[in-house]
């Protein structure tokens, strides 16, 4: 089994930065792909950011591109979504994911098996 912990949440104004983190612990061995979503209240959980095992591809939704950044540090199994530029629709419970399949990289919330408890950002106007 593998845990996924989140931090770094908060309250930030809107123009600011925060730094998500994910820890990975357990059988790290098992998982590849990373990923990040996110749910508004009332709104279905989105996909935000994945990267690839190697950390060579990454993808973003539009909404967030050139305002996030996904990363990943293996020797601490930890992934990392920096997002600067906030705005007040980016509000979200953030969490983030493991694929334990070594695939092409994936948008798709059902191919992640791992998932954190949550991090809730708020952007204020």
């Amino acid at each position: 089994q593998v845990q996924l912990v989140e931090s770094g949440g908060g309250l930030v104004q809107a123009g600011g930065s925060l730094r998500l983190s994910c820890a990975a612990s357990g059988r790290t061995s098992s998982i590849y792909a990373r990923g990040w979503f996110r749910q508004a209240p009332g709104k279905e959980r989105e996909f935000v950011a994945a990267i690839s095992w190697s950390g060579r591809t990454t993808y973003y939704v539009d909404s967030v591109k050139d305002r996030f950044t996904i990363s990943r540090d293996d020797a601490k199994n930890t992934v990392y979504l920096q997002m600067n530029s906030l705005k007040p629709e980016d509000t979200a419970v953030y969490y983030c994911a493991a694929d334990s399949s070594l695939r092409l990289l994936s948008r798709q919330l059902d191919e992640y098996d791992y998932w954190g408890q949550g991090t809730q950002v708020t952007v204020s106007s």
